[in-house]
């Protein structure tokens, strides 16, 4: 069932399948005790492909690899390694990626170079090639019917500290996109986000799937933040195979965006240890530049990600992350307002009779902290979480 909203793409509900001519396989490689930690997605016929990588100066292998692949812009398949980053592993992890893409090329019968790979976890161990190497050599012998998972199979099989499994599905014309993630810390995207695959049967040129990606990157996943830190492993990706036909490039872009929209709050709403989804608008900015860098500053402030924790409306700490913002000095407190769940806190602070609000306001599942500059038009919505004991608890034990 899908209904239609008011952008004109569809948005489906009940169960979810791959878009036509894509199928699946999951199986557990020994990367972690118990659980798929493998995962296979790919076309079965040449797709056309665009991706994003991770800046960190410390990309592992597998983004080092895929990089290059996804130069070619004609990726068919997406193997995934769930639990184990394979970064800072030398020239053995190297070599160990490189062998993971060939061992998923030959069994799809397809070249190395259509082949991206992800691998997500603990950084600096190596991969246990000796279980992925039995793993691969069980799964050539099942065949074709080994592709039978769906895409809620793969978003598990890719899980390392999530608590659930993120999906999004999005119509546009006769085509599907069909996206699936992970990532719940070491959130901070930089040209890329967590892992976030992007699956359609929409038929575009390589250069508008490529400006549609960018576009929709930019305007969902680049405005999260958990914890500030980017990964090493960062990727996303989109694969068009086309056996849907041609669409719109302007429609399918913004489907695009908005399923990126719903794999942003999905990641966001379960940050590790998190209990509340917190979206921080800055209005009223000079440029969007400024107010993405002042909602960013608001949404990353641990003293303001406890304060929501703790649903205490403490608005001193939220002109305290606009003002440590030193670089732009246009910005004046005389010109900024502030509100919690839409009740204005600063410059008037909220009255007696306003206060239950306040606090039912923020001991919601979403708050919403809204502010202006009174600089200009431009306006930007990024997306964190609260900052929890369970945040602490989840990275203090995560290798041992």
């Amino acid at each position: 069932m899908q209904h239609t909203n008011a952008t004109g793409f569809g948005v489906e509900t009940g169960s979810l399948s791959w878009p036509t001519g894509f199928r699946a396989y999951t199986g557990h490689g020994g990367l972690r005790d118990q659980g798929d930690d493998i995962s296979v997605v790919a076309s079965d016929r040449p797709a056309v492909s665009a991706a994003m990588f991770t800046r960190s100066l410390f990309a592992g292998p597998a983004v080092v690899l895929s990089r290059a692949h996804a130069a070619g812009r004609e990726l068919r398949a997406v193997t995934t390694l769930a639990q184990n980053a394979n970064v800072a592993t030398g020239r053995q992890g190297e070599a160990n990626a490189a062998e993971v893409v060939g061992r998923v090329a030959a069994l799809l019968g397809i070249d190395d170079r259509q082949v991206l790979i992800g691998s997500t976890g603990v950084i600096g161990r190596p991969l246990p090639m000796d279980t992925i190497r039995a793993h691969f050599d069980g799964a050539a012998g099942l065949g074709p019917g080994a592709f039978g998972a769906g895409p809620l199979d793969v978003a598990r099989a890719m899980m390392t500290t999530d608590t659930r499994p993120k999906t999004a599905v999005r119509t546009v014309g006769a085509a599907r996109i069909v996206g699936v993630a992970k990532g719940v810390g070491m959130l901070e995207p930089n040209m890329a986000t967590m892992l976030a695959y992007l699956f359609t049967d929409a038929e575009l040129p390589p250069d508008d799937l490529d400006t549609a990606l960018r576009t929709a990157v930019d305007r969902t996943f680049h405005c999260l933040s958990v914890d500030t830190d980017t990964s090493t492993s960062d990727t996303v990706a989109v694969l068009a195979n086309g056996a849907a036909g041609p669409v719109g490039t302007a429609e399918f872009t913004a489907a695009l965006t908005d399923l990126c929209l719903d794999l942003t709050r999905q990641l966001a709403s379960d940050g590790e240890g998190a209990t509340k989804l917190l979206r921080v608008t800055a209005g009223r900015a000079r440029d969007e530049a400024q107010a993405r860098r002042i909602a960013k500053s608001v949404v990353n402030s641990p003293l303001v990600k406890t304060a929501v924790h703790g649903a205490d409306p403490n608005w001193g700490r939220v002109v305290m992350a606009i003002g440590k913002n030193t670089e732009d000095r246009d910005i004046t407190p005389d010109r900024v307002t502030v509100a919690f769940g839409g009740i204005e806190v600063y410059p008037e602070e909220p009255t007696p009779e306003t206060l239950d609000a306040l606090t039912d306001a923020m001991r919601q599942p979403e708050v919403a902290i809204t502010l202006t500059l009174g600089l200009g038009t431009a306006e930007a919505t990024v997306y964190g979480c609260d900052l929890s004991a369970g945040y602490v608890r989840v990275n203090a034990d995560y290798t041992t």
